[in-house]
């Protein structure tokens, strides 16, 4: 097992292709990252980037006609592609855990919230007293914020901060060391998106639990975490600091992400950045990733190289 000095999440050449009558689909194209413990890794990128099958792949939680092709996955130390199916369901839950995307269709509607509580805890820990379940429920969903009438409710009684706030809780009901948030804000309207979004850090502060943050939209990473991975095409094209990558991008497809933020101060001008996306069928090398300053790394293809080696003379 990793000491605890050691990051609680070690990603190495993780490859996942989904496989199509036209060749497969190399959705994640040999990706390398670590999650310190204690630390918030936002794993951003547009839609179809890889980003959430990277997340997906980390949990084993890919569905047919994906597959993990390669890689590994350390948790603690220990290789979660190499579990069997009962010791991974064991870490599920305990050390690693999923806040979805879509908080209603990942509850149970005919089911009250204590319920769904008690249906995870005691797959891991056993069958317990009604009481003791009702007493942990309500003091998880104190820690997001939520009253305890909440507990005794159906989903579609919520709205959809509150059902998302549930999802965290429920997330976090075993204590993980990773917490793994899938664009957990999206499908909620801007002022509770910043309830929610702080909600997250109250809870990771808590718990002192590590997480990884996927999403898109680069103004919330900004306030919310420690370092930023950014995906294009599958493959990691920089990852720093997030003060450093917002004040010195150095790839092309960061600074476009960045200049997609709106200004509260100025007007500018809506600018179309036609990429053209590599076809996700064909084979190609993972890029090699060079540090440019401490701990900030980017992909550098051969030809930038080559105009490197030009510029230099």
């Amino acid at each position: 097992m990793t000491s605890p000095a050691g990051p609680v999440l070690d990603v190495r050449d993780l490859r996942v292709h989904y496989r199509t009558q036209g060749g497969d689909v190399i959705a994640v194209n040999g990706v390398t990252f670590s999650v310190a413990r204690g630390e918030t890794l936002g794993l951003v990128g547009e839609s179809g980037s890889g980003k959430s099958t990277a997340a997906m792949a980390v949990l084993r939680l890919t569905s047919p006609p994906g597959r993990i092709v390669g890689g590994s996955v350390l948790l603690n130390g220990e290789d979660v592609l190499a579990l069997d199916e009962p010791s991974l369901r064991r870490k599920r839950w305990t050390e690693m855990s999923l806040i979805p995307q879509g908080s209603m269709n990942s509850l149970n509607p005919v089911a009250r919230i204590v319920e769904q509580f008690a249906d995870a805890i005691e797959t891991h820990e056993g069958k317990q007293s009604r009481a003791t379940i009702r007493s942990r429920v309500l003091e998880l969903l104190a820690l997001v914020n939520l009253p305890g009438r909440v507990a005794s409710l159906y989903p579609h009684e919520l709205s959809g901060g509150m059902k998302q706030r549930v999802c965290i809780a429920m997330s976090i009901a075993l204590s993980p060391a990773l917490i793994i948030a899938d664009e957990p804000t999206s499908a909620l309207d801007v002022v509770v998106q910043r309830a929610v979004a702080q909600t997250l850090l109250d809870v990771k502060a808590k718990l002192n639990s590590s997480m990884i943050l996927i999403g898109h939209d680069m103004a919330l990473q900004a306030q919310l975490v420690d370092r930023i991975a950014v995906m294009y095409a599958g493959n990691i094209v920089e990852i720093a600091p997030v003060r450093e990558l917002f004040r010195n991008p150095r790839h092309e497809y960061t600074r476009h992400l960045i200049a997609s933020i709106p200004s509260i101060k100025e007007r500018k001008p809506l600018v179309v950045n036609v990429v053209r996306t590599p076809d996700l069928r064909t084979p190609r090398p993972s890029p090699e990733m060079e540090e440019v300053s401490p701990g900030h790394f980017v992909a550098v293809s051969d030809e930038d190289r080559i105009e490197e080696v030009a510029r230099r003379g």
